[in-house]
């Protein structure tokens, strides 16, 4: 394959109120893995999307090679070899491995479908990728990182000249992610444009030739990595940046509330320790593939655990499962709202009190009166904007929803909520009407672990945080003493 380059030439995108990029002028060339880095909100994805058809940019060309570019839908870049792996993934559970792969392009033959072929070639497919992965398998077996294998596999099949890779080692473990960078640099070596976007700066020196950081819509630059450590790429990605201060006025009591002691699950999490206050807000900063949410789950009792125990109110809980833990009075908040935290076809009234269910029925009937006055009630607080209690909770804005996945466990009167990513979607007025949430419960007592990839946020929201890296929390630092990139930094890289 020929020497290849994409480029942009002034790339702007504006959306109404705010300007997602500003004038990009920038080049990835074949032969070499090109980083793309900057904080949420950087203008990243925007641009990920423009080179995959998704989006089309308000001013500003791109070129592949001397061909300018102008794609109205994804197909067009697929159809020019730009192909794009997204964070979240598009697979369809109910199908096997090499159906998820070729899908809508199984080969025929005699107008029927070529099942040998069709596993021929993933099987083939998924050798290069160095995975055991058996292609007749129902995806639904897997587990995430074969997920994640799989979606990269499929975008390996239309032989690409561009590939794009969001957060491509986000649920694999170590030995997979080197099995992934195998792979990442075949595709270099063949001649393929590989452009790389990740949190992951420990990742960096093993697998980008250049570093590229978007901030705040702007190109900062782009060095080449070996002439660059992890502190130069924060310096670049973050610059100056000034933190709000949380309220002062949030008295965190030293009773101990909740203790996690010796907490394992293997591949995940190990030897996790740590005590909640009453009335506190404790953060746990991590990057993604760090454990964070798994840990969530693993005390909510949602999957199981190998070892160790939650006490709450010195109560000892092992191995417990959710029913308990609501009883014991813990709610947990979802990474996913919309396939864990809701119902979206449901009413609002419903998804208010689904939690709540053993207190708004009488015996196995509803009572419609207490369900209307627990639905109203969280509606009220929380000053959640919706039609009727009995519109479908889809009819709601990615704010309103986290807003009624709150209130939905807020309903079952907790002791200690477990947030997992409550922003993540939503624009900033609904961000910081959740986090008022937070504090406006700290102040009744009720105690908060929150997790986020926004680890602004955490300096923001929380009194305390808690360091978790490779399934391990390795520290626990002061929100007060702590500068934003020295945060990212502890995540990052570690001591």
């Amino acid at each position: 394959m020929s020497a290849l380059k994409i480029r942009t030439v002034h790339i702007t995108k504006d959306y109404p109120g705010t300007r997602a990029l500003e004038a990009i002028t920038l080049s990835f060339e074949s032969g070499q893995v090109h980083a793309l880095v900057g904080k949420n909100g950087s203008g990243k994805s925007t641009l990920v999307k423009i080179f995959a058809g998704a989006t089309k940019p308000t001013h500003g060309d791109f070129y592949l090679n001397d061909e300018k570019l102008n794609f109205n839908s994804t197909s067009d870049a697929y159809n020019k070899g730009i192909v794009t792996v997204y964070q979240e993934m598009s697979l369809v559970p109910g199908l096997s491995v090499a159906e998820n792969i070729f899908l809508g392009r199984l080969p025929k033959k005699n107008n029927a479908i070529d099942w040998n072929k069709t596993y021929q070639m993933a099987g083939e497919l998924l050798e290069k990728m160095k995975a055991d992965i058996d292609p007749r398998e129902k995806l639904s077996r897997l587990s995430m990182w074969q997920w994640q294998v799989v979606e990269i596999t499929k975008a390996l099949s239309f032989n690409p000249k561009v590939i794009l890779l969001d957060e491509p080692t986000s649920a694999l473990a170590q030995h997979e992610v080197q099995n992934l960078f195998e792979a990442v640099r075949a595709l270099k070596n063949q001649g393929v444009i590989v452009i790389y976007i990740t949190h992951k700066l420990q990742e960096l020196p093993q697998i980008a030739d250049t570093v590229t950081v978007l901030r705040d819509g702007k190109l900062v630059g782009t060095v080449q990595m070996k002439e660059v450590d992890y502190k130069d790429i924060i310096g670049m990605m973050f610059g100056d940046v000034k933190i709000q201060s949380r309220p002062k006025d949030i008295q965190v009591s030293d009773e101990v509330i909740m203790e996690v002691k010796g907490l394992s699950r293997k591949g995940w999490y190990h030897e996790i320790n740590f005590n909640l206050h009453k009335g506190e807000v404790l953060g746990i900063a991590g990057m993604l593939g760090s454990g964070r949410t798994e840990l969530l789950r693993g005390i909510f009792g949602a999957d199981p655990v190998d070892s160790g125990e939650v006490l709450i109110e010195g109560k000892t809980y092992k191995n417990a499962d959710p029913i308990k833990m609501v009883k014991a009075g813990v709610g947990l908040t979802p990474e996913n709202r919309k396939t864990e935290g809701l119902i979206l076809i449901h009413s609002i009234r419903d998804n208010l009190c689904y939690a709540s269910m053993n207190i708004t029925t009488d015996g196995w009937v509803e009572n419609k009166r207490k369900r209307n006055a627990f639905a109203e009630k969280q509606v009220q607080e929380l000053e959640i904007k919706i039609p009727t209690l009995d519109a479908p909770c889809s009819s709601l804005s990615g704010g309103n929803q986290q807003k009624v996945v709150v209130g939905n466990w807020l309903n079952t009167g907790p002791k200690i909520m477990l947030y997992d990513e409550p922003s993540r979607g939503v624009d900033v007025n609904a961000k910081q009407q959740v986090f008022e949430i937070m504090w406006a419960e700290a102040r009744k007592g009720i105690s908060t672990v929150f997790v986020s990839t926004e680890l602004e946020e955490l300096l923001e929201v929380c009194h305390r945080i808690l360091i978790m890296r490779d399934g391990k929390i390795v520290d626990e630092v002061n929100p007060d003493e702590l500068s934003t990139s020295k945060l990212y930094e502890l995540c990052m890289r570690g001591d």
